[in-house]
């Protein structure tokens, strides 16, 4: 493999490291709004159709692992 390849170990670091940052970025953004919208929606409607369940079980799935990760990362400081 040529110096030039992704399968180089920093690059593998820095993505990784980017992909964290933009996750816990993500969940600390998205938390609210997700948590006060479903909430709202969730008393003046039924869930019918198991997509919308899906896609927001999902949504708040990576809102809870964000904020472990950052959790996690900062119990220390």
């Amino acid at each position: 493999m040529g110096s030039g390849s992704f399968n180089h170990p920093t690059k593998e670091k820095h993505m990784k490291k980017f992909l964290e940052f933009a996750l816990i970025w993500y969940s600390q953004q998205m938390a609210i709004p997700f948590w006060v919208i479903g909430h709202v929606h969730l008393s003046i409607n039924t869930y019918k159709d198991v997509h919308e369940i899906i896609a927001s079980m999902g949504l708040n799935l990576l809102v809870a692992i964000g904020f472990i990760m950052d959790y996690r990362k900062n119990k220390n400081k």
